[in-house]
């Protein structure tokens, strides 16, 4: 049922379905929790799920000062103290990814697994990043104008924010990566806007993660192949890792 909680100062929508152990996502830029329609959504039939949109996405207004990752996650963690009260299965696509890898570097205490699909720890693994005045897209830009409490305008200042943060950022390295001590599964398309290199560097900087490349699709992989995504994320979230026959990053 979808409902508001003030984090940082900003009144935050989120919507809550499901039962079971809780799992929060946290959808991609500019986008807003629908992006999980008729995929991870799907989760809620096992898990307590918490769908949240970030400040000045969706449902949630953008306030005065900048938009940044650093923001978000720290936004993200009052969501997760305030609405959760305790560790949560934690997953998110695009920015929602670099948000929550954010999150789990600083507060691991709050996450049990984490899930990390098209994202990246550093704006240099981006094959195309945002620019102030650039074309959005019509279905974005159709969405945003559905759901937000600003006219549909507005994005374009979402968008200069949203920039601005990925010019001047400084995300993570390897070396934080590799502080990361929760499971992990990293989750990309065969032809993503994050370079194969990078998401290798990210997978191979966790200690314990798996991978996983879902072949034939791009960076919109959630909504080209739902049902594998689902799949994929789903085993990983349920099952325990399960030791392997030939072992060779994970031979200790």
């Amino acid at each position: 049922m979808p409902d508001t909680v003030t984090v940082n100062g900003v009144p935050t929508w989120y919507d809550v379905r499901g039962d079971g152990e809780p799992l929060v996502l946290f959808h991609g830029g500019m986008t807003d929790a629908r992006c999980f329609a008729g995929n991870l959504d799907i989760l809620a039939e096992q898990f307590r799920l918490y769908l949240p949109e970030r400040r000045g996405h969706g449902h949630t207004p953008d306030v005065e000062g900048p938009i940044s990752h650093d923001l978000m996650a720290a936004d993200m963690i009052e969501f997760i103290e305030t609405v959760v009260g305790g560790p949560v299965h934690l997953a998110g696509y695009s920015d929602g990814a670099v948000v929550a890898l954010l999150l789990a570097y600083r507060r691991p205490d709050l996450v049990r697994k984490l899930v990390l699909i098209s994202g990246a720890y550093d704006h240099s693994g981006w094959l195309m990043t945002p620019e102030p005045g650039g074309e959005i897209p019509e279905v974005i830009t159709r969405a945003y104008a559905e759901v937000a409490p600003h006219p549909p305008e507005h994005l374009q200042v979402v968008l200069a924010k949203l920039a601005a943060s990925a010019a001047a950022e400084r995300l993570l390295t390897t070396e934080d990566l590799a502080k990361i001590g929760v499971r992990t599964l990293v989750v990309a398309a065969d032809d993503d806007i994050i370079s194969l290199e990078h998401t290798l560097a990210l997978y191979r900087g966790i200690p314990d993660s798996e991978l996983a490349v879902v072949p034939g699709t791009s960076h919109a992989l959630l909504e080209e192949k739902p049902l594998r995504c689902r799949e994929i994320v789903g085993e990983f979230l349920r099952d325990e890792a399960v030791p392997t026959w030939i072992p060779i990053r994970r031979a200790g």
